[in-house]
């Protein structure tokens, strides 16, 4: 048996490394927050600080190290680049999936434990992270198997029906407190809050009837803060408390204002996470009734994963600022849904509702019409350039990037999948509807990754990442003008400028520069630019306008 599980942990490796591991680095990295992320790791090992993080050589108090000690140790192996700055949360998505894989056969069998790796691994959002550079990946799974160790803890202190609990509670407490203090020390102290309002409505639904002892609660929390205070206290010992006191106003400044820049109404959760988790956003819908327990244990999951899926989006809901990855906690119960779903009809301990083909068969098709259309559309872009009012976007649509059309194939393989996937619903074949579904969606991804995203890419922003490519190894200032963007930091190979009027706008555009300055504007705000004295304007390119002041010379 164990020999089985093992091969199967081996095998389930092996094919998430293939699903996300290719093509890492062959798209640029994206403003703002992968080419941020990165840029900090960059930092990390040119001021060779680990303690303290930098974007352009200046103390960056938004976010804890954790993830960025990861990037700058990927960057040691495989150099400064895309590949490497992704690399972290590729392993991150091996790692997810087998542990998903291992709570599922766990909690349910061997079965549920690959419906749930089916769910993750085959839904959109959720799959694309794994590819991306950003932080949330790695915050999610270690806040998620934080909730899980105390689930665990409450089952074996409260005598719950569970096989295979076998170590005392305080073993459980413990792993508990230090997955949150990983969680902590990769986003911050939002991963605790989270966990206690989760617990919270949980205490409310027990009726008000506590399922922790104090002691063990005690213990927790003291491993949480131990295992975060590895940095937390080691920054505030080594250099004063100004650094996390500035940290934790961020924080309370990301919950009261729109202070990430940006904004949107209150159900801008739902929505993305109805958009992003399909197709697992649609099958978890039936879940989220009452259905059949065959234990327990299994009915206490289930609300656990309730629970979750609401205080994340309702929190965050409330939250002034609306990013696409505040929520994205709520995928893990929308795939456990989405499995559970898939689990009680193959057993036939839930029937199967004929409107979840309809609806999973309308958003499915407004997702192949979006891939069909980027593709249609982007062999059509020079006709539609004059319907277009904005002068920059005008520009960007006139970038040089070859469309054979064979791009439209990512979108007909999710037509195909759709068609297959209802054929085996109205069949009530429902574990290879979930093969179809989420197999054919993970591929969708990899595809679109590999051949739609890159050329994309190009419109937005390839012809300043080029610009600023060119500048490495050059002794010279480069900033954008007009806009904000982390990738002259990033892609020019930044050195820590010597002289503290680099970081003056108005001294590198009128002063006594001592070496030439390049500047990065778009073509709607340029203007008011090429009027200083001085400033050579080289070219245009993509709605990109780029300028030279040479250096100063007495």
């Amino acid at each position: 048996m164990r020999a089985i599980k093992v091969s199967n942990v081996v095998l389930l490796a092996v094919v998430a490394a293939l699903l996300f591991i290719p093509f890492l680095g062959r798209v640029h990295l994206f403003d703002w927050d992968e080419i941020n992320f990165a840029e900090c790791a960059r930092e990390m090992i040119k001021l060779d600080d680990y303690s303290r993080i930098y974007v352009n050589f200046k103390p960056f108090w938004e976010k804890p190290p954790m993830f960025f000690w990861m990037q700058s140790t990927a960057m040691k192996l495989f150099g400064i680049n895309e590949f490497a700055s992704r690399l972290p949360n590729a392993i991150c998505g091996i790692v997810t999936l087998v542990t998903l894989f291992l709570i599922g056969s766990r909690l349910y069998d061997r079965k549920f434990g690959i419906l749930w790796v089916l769910a993750y691994g085959g839904s959109l959002f959720p799959n694309m992270y794994f590819k991306s550079g950003i932080i949330d990946p790695w915050f999610n799974l270690f806040t998620f198997i934080s909730l899980y160790y105390f689930i665990l803890y409450h089952w074996k202190r409260n005598d719950y029906d569970k096989p295979g609990l076998n170590r005392t509670p305080l073993f459980y407490a413990v792993w508990s407190g230090l997955f949150m203090g990983l969680a902590i020390l990769t986003k911050g102290q939002v991963a605790l809050m989270v966990f206690l309002l989760v617990l919270g409505v949980y205490f409310i639904w027990n009726r008000f009837r506590f399922f922790f002892g104090w002691g063990h609660a005690l213990l927790f929390l003291v491993v949480a803060t131990a295992v975060s205070c590895t940095w937390y206290g080691w920054e505030t010992w080594k250099n004063g408390p100004w650094f996390i006191t500035e940290f934790l106003k961020y924080q309370y400044r990301l919950f009261t204002t729109h202070d990430a820049g940006q904004a949107g109404f209150f159900g801008y959760h739902y929505v993305v996470i109805l958009i992003g988790c399909f197709p697992s956003s649609i099958f978890a819908i039936p879940s989220f009734f009452k259905t059949t327990a065959s234990s327990r244990s299994d009915k206490d999951f289930k609300r656990w994963m309730v629970i979750l899926f609401w205080v994340v989006t309702l929190l965050f809901s409330i939250v002034q600022s609306r990013i696409i990855h505040y929520s994205s906690l709520a995928w893990f119960p929308v795939t456990f849904l989405a499995a559970y779903t898939f689990y009680k009809w193959d057993l036939k301990e839930m029937p199967y509702k004929k409107y979840i083909g309809v609806l999973v068969t309308i958003l499915g098709v407004l997702v192949a019409v979006a891939l069909l259309g980027v593709t249609l559309v982007a062999l059509n872009l020079k006709k539609l350039i004059p319907y277009v009012k904005d002068p920059f976007a005008q520009a960007n649509m006139a970038a040089d990037v070859h469309w054979s059309g064979w791009e439209g194939a990512v979108g007909t393989l999710m037509v195909i999948t759709l068609i297959v996937g209802v054929v085996m619903l109205r069949k009530q074949r429902f574990t290879q509807a979930a093969w179809t579904y989420f197999g054919g969606t993970a591929l969708v991804i990899f595809l679109a990754a590999a051949i739609i995203v890159p050329k994309v890419e190009r419109y937005s922003q390839g012809a300043a990442i080029d610009f600023f490519e060119a500048r490495q190894g050059e002794d010279c200032y480069v900033t954008v003008l007009g806009y904000w963007s982390y990738a002259p930091f990033f892609y020019t190979h930044k050195e820590k400028p010597a002289n503290e009027n680099a970081y003056s706008e108005e001294w590198l555009l009128k002063g006594d520069i001592d070496k030439p300055a390049y500047f990065v504007t778009k073509i709607d705000r340029v203007e008011g630019y090429l009027q200083h004295t001085g400033i050579l304007e080289l070219y245009r390119k993509n709605g990109f306008v780029f300028l030279k002041r040479e250096k100063v010379t007495k």
